[in-house]
């Protein structure tokens, strides 16, 4: 049997992103971890769904050769569910920015960590409204000097890593886009986990917010310091160690915060059935359940 290569996931779209920008390591990142879990036959490449909302990382749906669904702008997790639940076999992906996830859909993120529904969501986090060109967003540094904000942000940014540990994700980590290397190993152990795994990834934009630098001198792994991914307190603890604010002297942790095994929401709702394979009404009556 052939071995999948990375152009297998190559498309025929010209791709548009700023020269520079994080989301190509991103995506690169990506390409190169999903070749590696199908020829691994840990995944079936045909069975791979990846969904975008809206925003420059939705273009990633262009750029890769797998099904693939555009979705509202911060509705990703809702209809990555709903395939989900239709049929549990498939690998399904969720990509959003910080202003779609953390902002317009956050409910949609802390209910689909509340639910430990088996999707991956990764988060391309450069911390501001890029494709509108550098509006202040959830993530922005305090006083951040955006197009609707000449004079500063009047807001504290929050912290998504807090809100997703204290929401009930499974899985919550951290990752940089100037380490592809680092990236392929977050994304690995994110797509294998059962259950609700959010990656929050620090994306700089090198038109309105470059952030390369500033994340190179202060980003260290977790995982190099033998973090304990299953105690919520020390998770919690090193979320905390860095609240976006972009002090001189912060040190970012990178890597998985927090990790443990839960019961799915697929597995509470569906209890071994397929969506797919049933007529209508007993779909409705497996949903009623659960309303």
């Amino acid at each position: 049997m052939r071995m999948v290569e990375i152009k297998d996931f190559d498309t025929y779209a010209i791709n548009t992103w700023c020269p520079g920008c994080g989301n190509f390591g991103i995506l690169n990142a990506v390409k190169q971890t999903f070749a590696e879990l199908v020829n691994e036959g840990k995944i079936k490449k045909e069975n791979i769904v990846i969904l975008s909302g809206i925003g420059c990382h939705a273009k990633i749906c262009d750029y890769i050769n797998v099904n693939s669904f555009y979705s509202l702008h911060g509705r990703v997790p809702a209809p990555a569910t709903g395939i989900k639940l239709a049929n549990p076999d498939l690998v399904v992906v969720g990509f959003a920015g910080d202003g779609d996830a953390y902002g317009e859909g956050f409910e949609h993120l802390i209910f689909g960590a509340k639910r430990n529904t088996d999707i991956t969501m990764i988060i391309h986090n450069n911390r501001l409204y890029a494709l509108t060109t550098g509006q202040f967003a959830p993530t922005s540094p305090a006083n951040f000097p955006g197009r609707s904000t000449p004079k500063g942000a009047p807001e504290d940014p929050l912290n998504p890593i807090e809100i997703m540990l204290a929401s009930g994700a499974t899985f919550v980590a951290r990752t940089f886009a100037g380490d592809i290397a680092h990236m392929k190993k977050i994304f690995r152990e994110a797509i294998l986990h059962k259950g609700f795994a959010l990656v929050d990834v620090l994306q700089p934009c090198v038109t309105f917010l470059n952030t390369f630098e500033f994340y190179r001198e202060r980003v260290y792994d977790l995982q190099e310091q033998e973090h304990d991914t299953s105690n919520w307190e020390k998770a919690m603890q090193k979320a905390r160690e860095w609240n976006y604010m972009d002090g001189e002297s912060e040190k970012i942790p990178v890597g998985i915060f927090y990790k443990v095994n839960k019961p799915t929401f697929e597995e509470r709702v569906l209890r071994g059935k397929r969506l797919c394979e049933l007529p209508i009404p007993e779909i409705k009556e497996v949903l009623d359940k659960h309303k």
